[in-house]
C-alpha cells in the first residue's frame, strides 16, 4: 500500500489496517498525508464529544456507550485524546489502557492521539484524524478529551454534540461549572449516580439550567454497571434538526485550527527550548527581546 488510491480504497472498504496507516500518516504529516486529506470523501457521520473534569468516569462512559451502540448494530470509532508532556512531548495514552475490553470487538475502532500542547485538548491533528474517521465506514464517532477542566471548551469546535460528564461530588463546585463547561454542554451526564448526593446534584443542575432558560437534558448513569446508558444513547442519535449557524461555526473553528497549525509548522519547539536554555544563561535575559530576535 504505497499510493493514495490504494489507501483510500482500503478506507472505503472498512479495512482497519488501511485506516490505521492513513491516521499515522496524517498525524505525523508523512508522505501522502496532504494528498490523502484533500481526497477524502467526508461523510455526515455524527461526532460526539465527551468531556468533563478528571475522575468523572469519561472512559468508562465511552466504553458503555460504544458497547450499547454495537449491540444495536452500529459501527463505532473512538478517538481518545491524551495530554502531551511539556517536557518530552510524549503521551501516556492511558485511555487506550482503560478501554482494553473493547479491543477485540470488530465493530469498534480505538485510536489514541496526543493533545500536542493544545490547551483545550483539540489540535489540528485531532481535527484531521476525525475527518479521516468520518470518511471510513462508521456510524458514530466518539471523541473523549483530556480532563483539564474549563479549557476543554475547544471540543465545541469539533463535535456535533457535546456531553459534559460530572460526578455527585461536583456539587460544591456548581458555580465553577456554571462559569466554565456550562456554556458548551448540550447534555450533562451525572455519572456514578449510585453515590450519595447524586439525586440532589442532578436536581440542582436541572434548576440551574431552568433558571438560565436552557433546555439541556441531564442524564444519570452508573457507567460501570451500564445503568442509564440506553437513554443517553437515544438522545445522542436524536436528530436535532439542521443548524446552519452552528455548522458554519464548527467549520470556521476547524479551519482556524488547521490554518494556525500550518503557519506554525516552521517553529521547531525543541530548537526553541534549546535556544532559550542557552540564552537564559546570558546576563540580562529578556524573553520578549529573545522572541523578537529568534529565528
Amino acid at each position: 500500500m504505497n499510493d493514495s488510491s490504494t489507501f483510500l480504497n482500503g478506507l472505503k472498504s472498512g479495512s482497519f489496517k488501511a485506516l490505521a496507516r492513513i491516521l499515522t500518516l496524517v498525524e505525523n504529516e508523512l508522505g501522502l498525508s496532504a494528498e490523502l486529506l484533500e481526497s477524502l470523501e467526508i461523510k455526515n457521520v455524527p461526532v460526539i464529544g465527551i468531556t468533563g473534569p478528571p475522575g468523572a468516569g469519561k472512559s468508562t462512559l465511552v466504553n458503555a456507550v460504544a458497547e450499547q451502540f454495537v449491540k444495536d448494530g452500529k459501527k463505532v470509532a473512538i478517538l481518545a485524546v491524551d495530554p502531551t508532556s511539556p517536557f518530552n512531548f510524549g503521551s501516556l495514552l492511558g485511555d487506550r489502557i482503560r478501554m482494553v475490553q473493547l479491543f477485540n470487538n470488530p465493530n469498534i475502532y480505538i485510536r489514541s492521539v496526543a493533545t500536542r500542547g493544545a490547551l483545550g485538548g483539540i489540535s489540528a491533528k485531532t481535527i484531521e484524524m476525525v475527518d479521516v474517521l468520518k470518511s471510513a465506514a462508521f456510524d458514530l464517532i466518539l471523541v473523549e478529551t483530556v480532563g483539564v477542566g474549563q479549557s476543554e471548551v475547544e471540543i465545541v469546535g469539533l463535535a456535533d454534540k457535546t456531553v459534559v460528564v460530572l460526578v455527585p461530588e461536583s456539587g460544591d463546585e456548581i458555580q465553577n461549572i456554571k462559569s466554565g463547561l456550562m456554556e458548551i454542554a448540550q447534555a450533562f451526564v451525572v455519572n456514578k449516580a449510585d453515590r450519595e448526593g447524586a439525586d440532589t446534584f442532578a436536581n440542582n443542575l436541572n434548576k440551574l439550567l431552568h433558571q438560565q432558560h436552557q433546555q439541556i437534558p441531564v442524564f444519570k448513569t452508573v457507567a460501570d454497571k451500564k445503568e442509564g446508558i440506553e437513554a443517553l444513547c437515544a438522545w445522542i442519535l436524536k436528530d436535532s434538526g439542521p443548524d446552519v449557524e452552528r455548522k458554519t461555526y464548527l467549520l470556521a473553528e476547524k479551519a482556524f485550527k488547521i490554518i494556525q497549525h500550518k503557519r506554525m509548522q516552521g517553529i521547531d519547539k525543541k530548537k526553541l527550548r534549546d535556544d532559550i536554555r542557552e540564552a537564559f544563561d546570558q546576563p540580562g535575559f529578556n524573553l520578549y527581546q529573545f522572541i523578537s530576535d529568534w529565528d
